[in-house]
């Protein structure tokens, strides 16, 4: 009988209506949830996916010693590809002239992601047996033999190596790259017991079997061996792609709050809308159970139905999306199965908690209501609404992001907003007495509007400041990322570094970039030395700490040290001073933080078996993303007089193509008109002992990702200012009714309809700037968390938006309000009277 009726009464107010707005709310709830979770979690993918190319697989396992074979078959079990690599250093000899070279011999099926790029294309292939190809600067030192002596065999030397797709950037690497079959190594006799060797094993498959991978394999690894992935740090697009994956987090997450807002709108505004229908059944004598059941039954089935509206609107958000999209992004389509559950929960979780309370107040409705309209029941235990409207946003922003800091982050501002939304409300409350019920002008009959509808009021300021707060957050962080990755790859980033470079090559070496017109950057000096104490404690290595010898761990391998008197320019200072007397040295943060280094003390370095003790004077923060030179330890000038060097520096070489002088064949040209590859070929000819290390070919990969990423995080704002705006509407629905009733009042009294839609605007826009004002306030607190905890970012003020948030935000909330209100404000006072009724 109840559940009949139940059904009854929903179809009607279904037909009416009444029901579209809650209908709406979770619509929008599940849809902004499960369409920006599915589009971020496909972007991330794609980002990651492009940018497991700079390490040519998904995952690497960088070993000594040959693996366990029991790993490889795991990994086999799992569906996983993976090929084994070997690098080694060795000569290689042509007539009288020999070189050191970096070895890399691989397997069929290398690289497992991205290309070879050879000087003659891109290709998949690999050199034939007896074949090898090499760097372009080996075939400059060598005079372009053509072939070369390795170990005990003669190979052939048949294509020029641009770059490796997993060639990495470590402009310490001084020696050429040489690409040879796996098979061919043992024809040399170079690997013998006791030789140096990196095993590189590297993995690529589906996220889930990479992830099962890495929980069975990565235990069983020693000290000695290195677990690698495109986030490790070794990646040059590792930083990009962490704050990217953080941002399109914070985006959901943002959506997610957008929803919650969107819910707890709408369940105010239902529960209010059915207080006299429970009036009216208790007095004809319905059951609190009953009553229960009718309602409950109404929240359950506006619920699926906004579930199942919102995943189909998600879906087809994704497939409209996803066209969009640039074709090496769309290719990548994750499984639908976590966004469809994210939206089904987010439907569930946020229909029933955000409108516990307002049904809570609906259940308790007095019969007598029937005679006394102003009657509203329960008046206490809105501290129960916070906290289940807070636990809800919190539980679905954990399940999403699995991050504490972005789901507290949002928790806090919202907390924030609450708090300055009921002091407004509160003065609000105090300065509208004086203004009373005076309708002379537009303003007065706004600011009264205002006074009457404190409270609505203070709700309706919910949505709309949190749909603004939404919006700044996401399009500071947005620009501050951009900014970020645009400093670090500046249209002039140097192309070439210069290493080995001995003190009496320093002079002619200048010369030679001042006759092409060459700028080159800083030379720093470069001298190995290893640290052995800290304060006097000796240092001890991972291996001797895992056999029970005591010590602070120390880092097993000599460092490369440097001297400046200035501050590196992507270095930042964040304790002490930089070096200013001889024995005092900088030390970067992240090592300081793993030794336990801290201003004062004293590091010994055994430098040429000589031993050096310096202070340590400041702690600086390095950005190892940027494709500079960077160290973890700068000393002065003086401290390192002693000891032999050499210097590094880098450049850039223009691209642009030559188009009038036709000698040139098309070939890039230098600032003098000398073709770019005669300007390399002449610099190592003249300078034979210095090193060149092309990464021209990585800069232009790095820039071509990060504008995937730029892409990604605008389609993410298009879509988190869509999910503003419509939440912004049905801010704008949920007031109608009691403002139609206002009006019909106000037109009886002979108010003209100019004096009405003026002060209907002028409310509106009131009650935007004020949205304006909350949502900067709240965006500058939400963003210094975010940036000081989550992303790393330098805190700034963003002083132009305290005027463009409230003049936007009056603008933006007036047109809504005054479109909304549109047909109410053209109707006559008789109609009003009518439609109230």
């Amino acid at each position: 009988m109840e559940l009949s009726l139940a059904w009854r009464l929903f179809k009607r107010e279904l037909q009416q209506g009444q029901l579209l707005l809650i209908i709406l709310a979770i619509t929008l709830a599940v849809l902004s949830v499960s369409g920006l979770a599915r589009v971020s979690e496909r972007l991330q993918v794609a980002i990651t996916g492009q940018a497991s190319q700079f390490i040519a697989a998904d995952r690497i396992i960088d070993s000594p010693v040959k693996i366990d074979a029991a790993i490889l078959t795991n990994a086999e079990d799992l569906g996983l590809k993976h090929v084994t690599n070997m690098q080694f250093n060795s000569m290689v000899y042509s007539g009288d002239k020999f070189q050191l070279v970096t070895v890399r011999a691989v397997e069929t099926g290398y690289p497992l992601k991205g290309d070879i790029e050879l000087t003659s294309g891109k290709t998949k292939a690999l050199p034939q047996a007896g074949e090898i190809w090499f760097e372009t600067r080996l075939g400059g030192l060598l005079g372009y033999p053509k072939s070369i002596e390795l170990g005990n065999s003669e190979f052939v030397l048949s294509n020029e190596i641009s770059r490796l797709p997993d060639a990495g950037f470590n402009p310490f690497a001084s020696s050429p790259v040489v690409l040879m079959r796996m098979e061919d190594v043992a024809k040399t006799g170079v690997i013998q017991p006791g030789s140096r060797v990196t095993y590189l094993y590297q993995f690529a498959g589906d996220e889930a079997s990479l992830t099962a991978f890495e929980q069975s394999v990565k235990p069983l690894l020693n000290s000695t061996q290195r677990w690698v992935d495109v986030q490790s740090g070794d990646s040059p697009i590792a930083g990009a792609v962490k704050r990217a994956e953080r941002f399109l987090l914070l985006a959901s997450l943002m959506g997610i709050a957008l929803a919650c807002a969107a819910i707890g709108i709408a369940a105010q505004r239902y529960c209010q809308r059915h207080y006299d229908v429970v009036a009216m059944l208790k007095t004809f004598g319905a059951s609190a159970k009953q009553i229960r059941l009718l309602f409950g039954t109404h929240l359950l089935l506006v619920t699926l139905m906004g579930i199942v509206l919102g995943l189909v609107g998600g879906v087809l958000l994704d497939f409209g999306i996803s066209y969009l999209l640039p074709p090496e992004i769309a290719a990548y389509s994750p499984p639908l199965t976590r966004p469809l559950l994210l939206g089904v929960s987010t439907g569930l979780i946020s229909a029933f908690m955000f409108s516990a309370y307002p049904l809570m107040r609906l259940l308790a409705i007095p019969p007598l209501r029937v005679l006394q309209r102003q009657l509203e029941g329960l008046q206490l235990g809105m501290w129960l609404h916070l906290l289940l409207s807070l636990g809800a946003m919190a539980l679905l922003g954990y399940l999403y992001s699995q991050s504490w800091a972005l789901t507290l982050t949002v928790v806090a501002a919202v907390l924030l907003l609450g708090v300055l939304l009921s002091v407004l409300g509160f003065v609000m409350i105090r300065l509208g007495h004086s203004v009373g019920m005076k309708t002379t002008n537009p303003l007065q009959l706004a600011l009264a509007g205002l006074r009457r509808r404190a409270r609505q009021n203070a709700v309706q300021l919910v949505g709309f400041s949190a749909a603004l707060v939404l919006l700044l957050t996401i399009l500071a962080l947005r620009q501050d990322l951009l900014n970020e990755w645009q400093k670090q790859l500046p249209e002039n980033a140097p192309n070439y570094f210069l290493v080995n470079i001995a003190p009496d090559d320093a002079k002619p070496l200048n010369d030679f970039m001042t006759t092409k017109g060459i700028v080159a950057t800083d030379i720093y000096p470069v001298i190995r030395g290893r640290l052995t104490q800290i304060n006097g404690e000796a240092l001890i290595s991972n291996e001797q700490s895992e056999a029970g010898e005591k010590g602070r761990v120390g880092i097993s391998r000599e460092l490369n040290l440097t001297w400046r008197n200035t501050l590196p320019a992507n270095n930042e200072l964040l304790e002490g001073h930089f070096n200013q007397a001889a024995d005092e040295v900088s030390v970067e943060s992240g090592v300081a933080d793993r030794l336990g280094i801290g201003i004062g003390d004293k590091l010994t370095y055994i430098i040429d078996n000589k031993e050096l003790t310096v202070t340590v004077a400041s702690i600086r923060a390095v950005h190892w993303e940027t494709l500079q030179p960077n160290f973890f330890m700068i000393f002065t000038q003086e401290a390192l007089a002693p000891f032999a060097y050499t210097s590094m520096a880098s450049f850039y070489l223009n691209d642009q193509q030559a188009t009038n002088d036709q000698s040139t064949n098309g070939q890039a040209l230098s600032a003098d008109g000398t073709p770019k590859d005669a300007v390399i070929l002449a610099l190592i000819q003249q300078f034979p002992t210095i090193s060149i290390i092309d990464v021209g070919a990585m800069v232009g990969q790095l820039r071509q990702i990060i504008e995937q990423v730029s892409l990604s995080l605008t389609l993410v704002l298009a879509l988190v200012l869509l999910a503003s705006a419509l939440v912004l509407i049905a801010q704008t629905e949920a007031g109608m009714a009691t403002r139609q009733r206002e009006l019909a009042v106000l037109r009886t009294f002979g108010a003209s309809g100019w004096l009405l839609r003026s002060a209907t605007g002028l409310e509106f826009a009131l009650l935007g700037g004020i949205a304006g004002v909350l949502a900067v306030i709240v965006a500058e607190f939400a963003l210094y968390l975010l940036k000081t905890q989550v992303f790393e970012l330098n805190v700034y003020m963003h002083w132009p938006w305290w005027g463009i948030a409230p003049v936007s935000g009056a603008l933006i909330v007036a047109l809504l309000g005054v479109w909304r209100c549109r047909q109410l404000l053209s109707q006559s006072c008789s109609e009003l009277l009518k439609a109230g009724s």
